[in-house]
């Protein structure tokens, strides 16, 4: 018992110290929002997808930063050739740097095909997946669920996160996600 006391005193001695929480950004440092996108989850959810989605050329930007809470992430995650899973934190700006010349160059069309949503008092979540295409009449490129959490301030949604994985050859996506 005295040596796990010990030990524990030890460990806890040698922890780094816990960096101080960040203050967030006031609502009012992002882009004023268009009312019909940010007044229920669901029309917060079609104007994500639709703001990304188009033929190649310039995305609304300024639309995409007005969805997000400021300080929200856009978390891609992948699984690498050695199996090892990652996934890179982005600010929505940090997303538009990576995904500005890609749209600019290819058109990119993600919708939803189906959404379970959560939502308690001033939260929600939406379990959603998604397809990708280069063109509408094309087939998937890309499939996968994309995890979306919201937050009511009381008087808009605001994504504060978009959390997502891609299906691959070898992890498909349950029957159950695509209904």
């Amino acid at each position: 018992m005295i040596v796990a006391l010990c030990t524990t005193s030890l460990l806890c001695q040698n922890q780094p110290p816990i960096p101080a929480p960040t203050t967030p950004l006031p609502p009012g440092s992002s882009p004023q929002a268009k009312a019909s996108d940010v007044d229920s989850v669901e029309h917060l959810v079609a104007a994500l997808y639709d703001v990304i989605s188009g033929p190649a050329g310039t995305r609304d930007w300024n639309r995409f930063r007005s969805l997000f809470y400021p300080g929200a992430h856009l978390i891609p995650t992948r699984r690498e050739q050695d199996g090892k899973i990652t996934a890179r934190m982005l600010s929505a700006d940090e997303y538009i740097q990576r995904a500005q010349a890609i749209f600019e160059k290819e058109g990119f069309f993600e919708r939803s095909v189906a959404n379970r949503t959560e939502i308690w008092d001033h939260i929600a979540h939406v379990w959603s997946t998604y397809e990708s295409r280069h063109a509408q009449s094309e087939k998937p490129f890309a499939r996968g669920i994309n995890s979306i959490q919201l937050f009511h301030d009381g008087a808009r949604w605001w994504v504060v996160n978009v959390y997502w994985e891609a299906e691959d050859q070898t992890h498909a996506l349950p029957k159950k996600y695509v209904k």
